[in-house]
């Protein structure tokens, strides 16, 4: 079994929620569940699920929800944004109960972080849990068989179930109900987003688009619909764990682009499971476009993980150079570019000039596991 990376022992406290977000299907229920299976707290266990329990957490009453709560030393909410206004539930917990802890799990970011936000202002830590990672996976393989699994990674991504499937058609099956059932759920539960098709096809443009700029003007001429749709639909994708933006590193160079994103996804299965496209390595031509999307993905769940603060941009000019994948934190410039076949890739001379502190790697086959375990 693949030992997550989070020990939750070591982050529960008195007095403090928990929350555990994350995509749905990635292993937040399995995790709380094996905690709960070996902590000797007198806990109570209970899902969002739970009708009863909505009308409960929601009521405000705070006889009720103090009484709920009575004798138990952990209480565990699954699936907790299904909870109308569950941070104040939380929060009437965490007041009158500071002895207590407590843990809620939630699989859409907009939902359940706008709901405890404020009402558990300096009262909450929150973890993010994704697809398996790479160190996660060094559980059960050793370094050898995650390079010999890499063409996998690459197609199939690491959802849990996916890793687990012993068959192309198996990993093929769960990615297509991946897509097609969870994959805007949460979205699509939001009262103000009625058009699923619109999404989809956005999705798939940005599929195609992996790794390069995106503007915002021209996904709106291709979906015909205005900017600001655009810009929430593509904010909401953010939030429910879909896709993430890069935003441009710049400087002071007055040619450095700086309006454009990129846009990856959490996981390299669900973007081929968008445009149907599970063909090998071989037989493809977006080989670096899966590389890329692997890498810098990769490499965001190892800084999550690892608690690290700096930020992330990718750089280009208006003279078409640029590089992947930027890492700034105190002060330091990391300059790191994706390249499935090994070449002699060097820094580009406008941005070495502007940056000659900066470090550069070129990220390959060869050296990959370093970058992101």
């Amino acid at each position: 079994m693949v030992t997550r990376v989070y020990d939750l022992k070591k982050l529960i406290k008195s007095g403090k929620v928990l929350i555990i977000y994350g995509p749905r299907r990635v292993g937040k229920t399995t995790l709380l569940k094996s905690f709960l299976s070996k902590s000797k707290l007198k806990y109570k266990y209970d899902s969002g699920d739970n009708i009863k329990l909505q009308h409960l957490l929601s009521s405000k009453d705070f006889d009720r929800i103090l009484e709920y709560a009575e004798g138990y030393e952990l209480l565990a909410i699954d699936e907790a944004q299904q909870v109308q206004s569950i941070g104040s539930a939380l929060k009437i917990l965490t007041d009158n109960r500071p002895d207590l802890k407590i843990i809620a799990t939630g699989s859409s970011s907009f939902d359940l972080s706008q709901e405890v936000g404020e009402p558990l202002t300096g009262r909450k830590k929150s973890i993010a849990l994704f697809p398996f990672s790479q160190k996660e996976l060094l559980t059960v393989y050793n370094k050898h068989e995650l390079k010999e699994k890499l063409e996998d990674f690459l197609i199939f991504g690491s959802y849990p179930e996916v890793i687990t499937a012993h068959t192309r058609k198996h990993k093929i099956e769960i990615l297509s109900e991946l897509v097609n059932s969870y994959l805007l759920k949460d979205i699509l539960s939001f009262e103000q987003v009625k058009n699923s098709r619109l999404l989809y096809d956005m999705l798939k443009l940005l599929a195609y688009q992996t790794g390069q700029l995106v503007s915002v003007n021209e996904l709106a001429v291709k979906l015909k619909v205005n900017v600001r749709t655009v810009s929430r639909y593509l904010d909401l994708l953010g939030k429910s764990f879909v896709i993430y933006p890069v935003s441009a590193f710049r400087g002071n160079l007055r040619n450095e682009i700086a309006k454009k994103c990129k846009y990856y996804f959490y996981d390299n299965g669900i973007r081929n499971g968008i445009i149907s496209q599970f063909n090998s390595l071989s037989l493809r031509n977006d080989i670096g476009q899966l590389w890329e999307n692997f890498m810098v993905t990769e490499r965001r769940k190892k800084n999550e993980y690892r608690g690290f603060y700096g930020n992330i941009y990718f750089w280009r000019n208006y003279n078409q150079q640029e590089i992947d994948m930027i890492e700034e934190k105190d002060g330091k410039i990391l300059a790191y570019e994706m390249k499935w076949n090994v070449s002699k890739t060097k820094l580009p001379g406008d941005f070495s000039s502007q940056y000659p502190d900066a470090k550069f790697k070129v990220i390959s086959q060869s050296n990959y596991l370093d970058f992101i375990l």
